[in-house]
């Protein structure tokens, strides 16, 4: 073999190699990154072109890590990004909007918002993940919700509404606001449950007693 194109495939090679090499070391400082919130370290990956939209082993978006870790310099640096994708779902069919009112993260909820991220996704939605939290942030977060037509009485797959979430997991609070805006209290899931059966279930007689008396005012009031 000539020596000269032996030194030229075997330089080919070692590029080659390097350039695997660093797109692994890239990929894995990226998800190292974002688990600690180290913003800059994000920053630098972007910088050398580094696809902020690429997924994680477990096939998670970084934003929905940021999110969940807590990690919200990182995820405010992701929010700037124009191509970022926001409806991108986990392995739990959850969006970033989802984790987001879970965890009680109110500005970033907003900003999920304003960049138009899916408010009403079908089945489990951000609502119910709201409702569910006893966090002091999630009335705040369901309001604002609902200030950008979140649809009160969601349904999931098999039927819960963010009422009955409230009733059993969330504040009393939460289980106000949603009466005071509409929520449906008589409305069943696939086993017939209803909001005030979540609230018995949960042993709250607050909240059974403040969904009953919404259930009576949705009754008709004929005379005898």
């Amino acid at each position: 073999m000539n020596l000269n194109f032996a030194k030229k495939i075997f330089v080919l090679i070692s590029f080659s190699s390097l350039s695997v090499w660093a797109q692994g070391s890239s990929y894995d400082a990226f998800f190292t990154a974002v688990q600690r919130d180290n913003e800059s370290a994000v920053i630098a990956l972007a910088l050398r072109d580094f696809d902020l939209n690429t997924r994680s082993p477990e096939g998670e978006h970084a934003l929905i890590i940021a999110l969940r870790q807590g990690s919200l310099k990182v995820a405010g640096f992701l929010l700037d990004q124009l191509n970022l994708e926001l409806d991108a779902l986990n392995q739990h069919n959850e969006n970033a909007l989802m984790i987001a009112a879970l965890k009680g993260h109110e500005r970033m909820v907003a900003r999920l918002i304003e960049r138009g991220a899916q408010v009403n996704k079908p089945g489990w939605a951000p609502l119910h993940y709201a409702a569910s939290t006893e966090l002091p942030q999630s009335v705040a977060i369901a309001r604002l919700l609902l200030e950008h037509h979140a649809f009160i009485d969601a349904q999931s797959p098999n039927g819960t509404t963010p009422l009955m979430m409230a009733a059993f997991y969330g504040r009393t609070e939460m289980v106000d606001l949603l009466l005071e805006e509409g929520a449906d209290p008589l409305m069943r899931n696939e086993q017939g449950l209803t909001a005030i059966d979540f609230a018995r279930r949960a042993g709250r007689q607050r909240d059974v007693d403040n969904i009953a008396g919404a259930v009576r005012q949705r009754q008709p009031s004929g005379r005898w």
